[in-house]
């Protein structure tokens, strides 16, 4: 453990100014979570441009503190209207809407917002312990490493996706297709140009992810009409009783450590983190199982610690690999590129002020999102009144300027058009934009590190299975693939046979 390092986090993430961008990042983050339909990453596109002007550490500060502050924030309207502001608190709405039915929204929300803090900390301590054994691990990657690596990576963000399996794979392929638009890395040939010069240095990653998640979103969100009417705008009691406490301690503590193994994962993220969470509650607690889907704690406890460990153990790939695990952290990996920094193994020793630093911020942000999430509830419920319309209009201003101001490139700008109403078919046919960004960051390096690989094997494809670290980690995605593939075909024989048991013989006549 670098002692040195975690000191100079500290010291980085105290500073006033780094202290300054991380409570605005987390209030941001936990403005977004509240707002249905724009989540952490359209919001972190929107803000790409902004941080170009703040040095790496003090910019990565305040992308991760709205990713993770949008993990609280989502929880509030998933509990009192059942509309999760953020996709992770999908699973939180189904027991913390019941329990704010049953006029206990208050110690639903403290429940959550004490698990979210527990599960956040205990990720970032590990991250300490954990993210140097990395590093130091990945220095022994080659080229065949590194593309079963990005390989893997597509794979897992298609495969544990929430959606479909084919239509990610097509969203992925189509993401992989538009990386190679520009010049081939190794022969510096044009591809896919079709003559035009804007086209030769490639799309631009800012202007891609401003549009599908920018534009796209707000264009679908605005389209779409929804009304939701809260349970309850007052907030007696935030604080849940000692029996609450005692049934959520087993889920916050398996939370912590189920989130902070899948968020490593690629493909990971808090959505399969906090369905992995509940699915495992609802068979452990067998004497509470008739409760969960009415109110149990436990459903809200374990996938709210869940969803916030995996935000942060998220980084450990992101930080000392490269490789950014899911469509959030692709972003912010383009947002570091714009800084002139390219995540991977060495930054711990080139650049540890950014290493570190945006580690012990987050320590520091979770006490923040405490004090913020238990008392001002009620002030964040308010900001539900805002029209969408509103929102939508200086979103889009916004995006515009960002996207021309990145390059000061009227060409940017066709871009950002063209995948904003890309991104709005996308979702309009149930095509989920996030595997297309994460295989178009991911392309680079997979390609680079094939056609390597193929150079240094003079052709011989064998490469990627005889050398012990990448045989590893191909055995590795066939089994989370063969075990998530079984327990999916367990849980839908599960609720097939439920049904039947709950009707009485004979049936009803």
């Amino acid at each position: 453990m670098d002692w040195n390092g975690i000191l100079q986090g500290f010291a980085v993430a105290l500073d006033p100014a780094n202290l300054g961008w991380v409570l605005l990042g987390v209030v941001i983050g936990t403005v977004i979570g509240v707002l249905p339909g724009l989540g952490p990453t359209a919001t972190i596109a929107l803000l790409l441009p902004i941080t170009y002007g703040l040095d790496p550490a003090s910019a990565i500060i305040l992308l991760a503190g709205i990713y993770y502050g949008s993990m609280y924030g989502g929880t509030i309207t998933a509990v009192l209207l059942r509309v999760p502001g953020e996709a992770a608190s999908v699973v939180t709405a189904i027991d913390g809407h019941q329990m704010a039915r049953r006029g206990r929204a208050g110690p639903a929300l403290g429940i959550a917002a004490v698990g979210s803090f527990i599960g956040g900390s205990v990720a970032t301590i590990a991250l300490f312990f954990l993210a140097p054994t990395f590093a130091a691990l990945a220095l022994r990657f080659g080229p065949p490493e590194y593309a079963i690596l990005a390989s893997v990576g597509i794979f897992l963000a298609c495969f544990l996706g929430t959606g479909s399996g084919i239509r990610s794979l097509v969203s992925a392929c189509l993401g992989l297709l538009l990386a190679t638009v520009g010049r081939d890395p190794i022969t510096g040939d044009s591809r896919y140009t079709f003559g035009d010069v804007n086209l030769s240095g490639g799309l631009d990653l800012v202007a891609v992810a401003m549009g599908l998640f920018g534009l796209g979103e707000l264009i679908f969100h605005v389209t779409q009409t929804r009304s939701a009417q809260a349970v309850t705008t007052r907030i007696k009691r935030i604080m849940p009783a000692r029996d609450d406490f005692r049934r959520a301690r087993g889920p916050i503590a398996r939370g912590s450590i189920l989130g902070f193994v899948i968020g490593v994962l690629p493909g990971g993220g808090g959505v399969v983190s906090s369905m992995a969470s509940y699915a495992t509650e609802k068979r452990i607690n067998r004497r509470n199982q008739a409760e969960f889907g009415k109110g149990a704690v436990e459903g809200v406890a374990g996938p709210e610690t869940a969803n916030n460990a995996s935000s942060t153990s998220a980084f450990v790939p992101l930080l000392t690999l490269g490789i950014p695990p899911n469509v959030v952290l692709a972003v912010i990996y383009g947002a570091l590129l714009l800084q002139g920094i390219t995540p991977g193994p060495n930054l711990v020793t080139e650049h540890p002020e950014v290493f570190w630093g945006v580690i012990a911020s987050m320590l520091l942000g979770n006490l923040i999102l405490l004090a913020l999430n238990l008392p001002l509830v009620g002030i964040f419920i308010q900001i539900l009144r805002v029209r969408a319309g509103m929102l939508a209009s200086f979103a889009v201003v916004i995006t515009a300027i960002g996207a021309y101001s990145v390059s000061n490139s009227i060409f940017d700008m066709y871009v950002l058009l063209a995948f904003g109403i890309l991104g709005y078919i996308m979702r309009l046919i149930g095509l989920d934009p996030a595997p297309l960004v994460l295989a178009f960051v991911l392309s680079p390096l997979l390609e680079q590190a094939v056609r390597q690989s193929m150079l240094i094997s003079g052709g011989d494809p064998t490469i990627f299975v005889t050398r012990p670290i990448a045989l590893t980690m191909i055995a590795a995605m066939v089994l989370i693939a063969l075990a998530t593939t079984c327990t999916r075909r367990y849980n839908r024989r599960q609720s097939r046979t439920e049904p039947a048991r709950s009707q009485p013989p004979g049936g009803e006549r």
